[in-house]
């Protein structure tokens, strides 16, 4: 058996009696240096550290054990903690958690928020631009102490410098300190003293949450983007479910890449497009909204360097010789492949895989209400044959 117990900035003071019991039986203790530092002579067990990578040692922590292994982790270790690698490797049946209260319960009792109402972020193994957010508050858990920086850096690049940035430092412990400033006042004068063991607490401003598909003149695009009532009936067809991963070939401005990812947790997705502006312009999207969208060159050149989607949406380029077969090819059992034509020829092509692969195969129009010299009339958009098929 596995026991994991959380333990806080304050050490072994805080700790309930059970987790003083379990770590005094104990015959070996893992965890990383900070963590075993944090316990007294009242632990006699030999503490070893975590090496770096982690993962390989979890994979071996019983090979050799005669009994009980103790491992001790931060806080909560079932929130974003190394409780859940080894539930997953291990089943849980096997490993028992002990948890400390959260830095997560811990920033919102400091600033008075409400634990359901603020969204967890973590960047511990994350890039910082996945914490921007146009509204709403969070707790975002740091890598070390560059991370408020940085990530202060990024809202006042995104237009969200009037946020209200909190960062606490040694939550819990007797070293706990607390400092609050605008994000473009922190990213001006960021302080140099800040501990790596720190959480902030951001209320994201202005509040321009939009739930829904977006606005076109939310995205920046040279027009080459899938317009918004296309991309609601795009986004319905790919039917995206948490934690997947979609290819976005010939992405344009990304634009469904990241609605995907805005539309459930742990969504993210890979955008290929050989334009090297737009690629630029589908990196400031994907940071301003904080998606997790990994910006790719040619298709389907680049296909061998990326991991196998859940999803595959051609928005551009199925023309290109080859490219739909490939796309299809990658494609998982189960997987969907989502194709919008707009020319005869590209109509012409999707027709045929159809015919070859069923799914189903539909035509969208819609008209705009434009002025005509005094009155209103109604201007075409350009209609949309669509394919949509799930590998068998």
């Amino acid at each position: 058996m596995i026991i994991v117990v959380g333990i806080g900035a304050d050490g072994m003071p805080g700790l309930s009696p059970v987790a003083k019991a379990e770590l005094a039986r104990a015959t070996v203790i893992y965890g990383s240096r900070r963590q075993l530092e944090l316990l007294d002579d009242t632990v006699t067990a030999p503490r070893r550290e975590w090496p770096s990578p982690m993962l390989p040692a979890l994979r071996t922590l019983l090979d050799a054990a005669e009994g009980d292994v103790h491992v001790v982790a931060s806080g909560d270790p079932l929130l974003h903690g190394v409780g859940n690698s080894l539930i997953r490797l291990y089943g849980a049946h096997r490993v028992t958690v002990l948890p400390h209260v959260s830095s997560v319960t811990l920033a919102c009792s400091r600033v008075g928020w409400a634990v359901q109402d603020t969204e967890v972020i973590s960047l511990v193994s994350a890039d910082p631009h996945i914490a921007v957010r146009r509204g709403g508050q969070a707790v975002v858990m740091s890598r070390d102490r560059s991370t408020p920086a940085a990530l202060a850096r990024l809202l006042t690049d995104t237009g969200r410098g009037d946020s209200q940035v909190t960062v606490l430092e040694q939550l819990g412990g007797p070293a706990e300190r607390r400092r609050t400033a605008t994000a473009r006042e922190w990213a001006a004068r960021p302080p140099g003293d800040v501990d790596d063991l720190n959480v902030v607490a951001v209320r994201y401003l202005p509040d321009e949450r939009r739930l829904g598909v977006l606005p076109d003149d939310m995205f920046a695009n040279d027009g080459q983007i899938t317009k918004q009532p296309v991309r609601a009936v795009t986004l319905a067809a790919l039917a995206p479910r948490p934690g997947e991963l979609l290819w976005d070939v010939g992405a344009g401005s990304g634009s469904i890449a990241i609605e995907w990812c805005r539309s459930g947790p742990g969504c993210r997705a890979v955008a290929f497009e050989r334009d090297e502006q737009r690629r630029k312009r589908i990196t400031e999207n994907t940071l301003a909204f904080g998606a997790r969208v990994e910006v790719h060159g040619d298709a389907p050149g680049s296909f061998d360097s990326v991991p196998a989607p859940d999803a595959v949406f051609i928005g551009g380029g199925i023309t290109q010789p080859g490219l739909l077969e490939a796309c299809f090819e990658r494609l998982p059992s189960g997987g969907r492949l989502v194709a919008n034509a707009v020319t005869v020829e590209s109509e012409s092509l999707v027709a045929q895989r159809y015919s070859r692969h069923g799914g189903e195969l539909r035509r969208f129009e819609y008209h705009r209400g434009e002025p005509l010299g005094g009155f209103t009339g109604w201007r075409p958009a350009m209609p949309i044959t669509q394919w949509t098929v799930t590998k068998r």
